[in-house]
């Protein structure tokens, strides 16, 4: 018998929006494209998103200079909105998002399983930094 041990990371920041603001930027694709990238040299050319228990979505994510780009996807297992959300991606690995809106501020905390290619600290540093700029472009908006 074998059995596998699964590292999860948890990456976490407070947005100033209401938890109703933040869920419909963070889930709308006319949204995603404009804050879900690690880095400057990276965007997401397109997002589709299916957002129920048993729907898809889909972000597909390029380098800015064309040199590679990837489909980060996956399916729905539970959606409650404004709340939570948690998935499973097309690698069959596990996330969810945690949605804690209080006032003008709402916590967003995610934790997803760790692949086994990249270090945890590249995929924490990587997944930080798209909810960094989910915070940048979120608190930029009125």
């Amino acid at each position: 018998m074998t059995t596998t041990d699964k590292t999860e990371i948890t990456v976490r920041t407070t947005v100033k929006k209401s938890g109703e603001k933040g869920w419909e930027l963070w889930t709308t694709p006319e949204h995603i494209i404009n804050w879900n990238n690690a880095s400057a040299d990276w965007h997401t050319t397109k997002a589709e998103n299916d957002l129920r228990a048993g729907g898809k979505f889909l972000s597909r994510m390029e380098a800015k200079d064309g040199s590679f780009g990837f489909d980060f996807w996956g399916v729905y297992d539970k959606v409650i909105t404004n709340k939570f959300i948690s998935y499973t991606m097309g690698d069959g690995r596990k996330a969810e998002i945690h949605f804690e809106g209080t006032g003008n501020e709402t916590n967003v905390i995610e934790t997803f399983e760790a692949e086994n290619e990249n270090s945890v600290e590249l995929q924490q540093g990587g997944w930080q930094s798209i909810l960094n700029n989910f915070k940048k472009y979120a608190e930029s908006l009125p």
